[in-house]
């Protein structure tokens, strides 16, 4: 049961939103008529196959400074007298090969190892330098303040949320995940479980107009506190029948329907999760690996719910390290790259590796040079993207020039974007299923960058 349902704990402030949610307006229901008829229009061109999208957030701003190294020796020699006491050996670093240079060598980090693999038998691939934008910028136009920038562009609260939504230069209706999953989920045949599914609560990226998250935790559905018992089974069967009673009181129906809807959901849901066959591949210990675990899990049960598209959110918190910086940061890449090599792994076992997607995203970078013991909030980073549709073995993008004060560079490292978060949701939101005429839909500010298509889908 998504645990926003929760009336122990639901404010009369978030009772009120989820009622007008579930009532609506003429005008919304008029809208979001209009939406699934284009996603309608879109599932002809799809076809009837399943597809998946895997977000895992590292919250806190990832250092991808230190994913990709450069290897060549000049290029790290650089690296190393701007990075001091946060350079890696070169030594512990791991070749990689990308199928097309700019010229410089790379290396990953030496605890990314199963990602490597990956990367070498083309199943993932990176993205160089993406982040938050409102129009394409350059050093010269963040000096002149001469473009619109994102609000508060090294907050986490700020850049977690518009990475999340895409549209910086907008108050925050609803996330990028969210317009697609509401704009797809006529893929869907009357589906009994929501398409966007959160591992890790709420988050701003599923918030959508017509589709709710629905929270499931890492082992498992989650219900309500104290019906574990007998006597907790006797409470939950009075619970749902005082939910079915009828209210003269609009917001008290809306309050009952959408209560009932997720205990019989969590219901429907545990039980088919307990019948399922076992997933065999093994997945790390952590919080991460537990996620993606029952990820692999709910995709297996897909086809039970009617589900022919999925979005979900995992999340990993811990990277904002502004002291002990290499150690920490040496398990957290440790981590994910274990967890994501298994969950890679279960897919191929479940068969459907072509048709599940992960990706990464993140607050921000951070800066290049050191505070002493760790860096602090940057701008544009390094993300990866995994799964079978991928054309991996290769970096997309611009990698940025590493240098202090260089022309990528807003103060200590904090690099400008060469791509946005725009152009990286729309390659994803192409190869999902939506058509080029409704990505505005999606992604509003789209029409303001060069590239749609990154290239680094299938």
């Amino acid at each position: 049961m998504n645990p926003s349902f929760n009336p122990s704990d639901l404010s009369r402030r978030s009772f009120i939103r989820s009622c007008c949610a579930a009532v609506g307006s003429t005008g919304l229901l008029s809208a979001m008529a209009q939406l699934r008829l284009m996603g309608a229009v879109a599932g002809d061109s799809a076809g009837d196959d399943y597809k998946a999208l895997v977000c895992v957030f590292l919250n806190g701003g990832n250092d991808a400074n230190n994913l990709i190294v450069p290897y060549d020796t000049s290029g790290y020699n650089d690296y190393a007298a701007a990075r001091t006491t946060l350079s890696l050996p070169q030594s512990t670093l791991l070749p990689i090969t990308p199928l097309t240079t700019d010229g410089r060598s790379y290396g990953l980090h030496g605890s990314v190892g199963p990602l490597g693999e990956l990367f070498a038998a083309g199943k993932l691939a990176f993205l160089a330098n993406v982040g938050t934008l409102i129009v394409p910028t350059t050093r010269a136009q963040y000096e002149a303040g001469s473009v619109p920038l994102p609000p508060q562009l090294f907050s986490h609260n700020d850049q977690q949320v518009q990475w999340q939504s895409s549209v910086p230069d907008q108050p925050f209706t609803s996330g990028w995940g969210g317009r697609l999953a509401d704009l797809i989920n006529a893929f869907n045949e009357n589906p009994t479980l929501s398409m966007s599914i959160s591992l890790d609560g709420q988050n701003s990226f599923q918030v959508g107009k017509s589709v709710s998250q629905f929270a499931v935790n890492r082992t498992g559905v989650v219900n309500l506190s104290g019906t574990g018992s007998a006597a907790g089974g006797v409470r939950l069967e009075a619970l749902k029948q005082v939910m079915g009673q009828e209210n003269q009181s609009l917001f008290q129906t809306a309050f009952g329907d959408i209560t009932s809807s997720a205990i019989d959901t969590s219901a429907l849901l545990g039980e088919a999760l307990e019948n399922a066959p076992p997933i065999t591949t093994e997945f790390p210990e952590g919080r991460l690996g537990d996620q993606l675990s029952m990820i692999a899990q709910l995709i297996s049960v897909a086809p039970q719910f009617g589900l022919k598209r999925q979005v979900f959110f995992a999340r990993l918190g811990g990277w904002d390290l502004h002291d002990t910086q290499i150690d920490a940061h040496a398990l957290l890449l440790d981590e994910i790259s274990r967890g994501l090599k298994s969950f890679y792994d279960a897919t191929v076992e479940l068969g459907c590796e072509d048709a599940v997607t992960t990706f990464s995203a993140s607050d921000f970078g951070r800066t290049f040079n050191t505070n002493g013991d760790g860096s602090d909030h940057g701008w544009g980073s390094h993300h990866l993207i995994m799964g079978g549709a991928v054309r991996g073995g290769d970096i997309y993008g611009t990698m940025p020039v590493l240098e202090i004060n260089g022309p990528d560079d807003t103060g200590r490292g904090r690099w400008i974007p060469t791509t946005s978060v725009d152009e990286y949701a729309a390659t994803l939101a192409r190869w999902f299923g939506v058509s080029d005429t409704d990505l505005p839909l999606v992604l509003p500010n789209l029409g303001r960058f060069g590239t749609p298509d990154l290239g680094f889908m299938l």
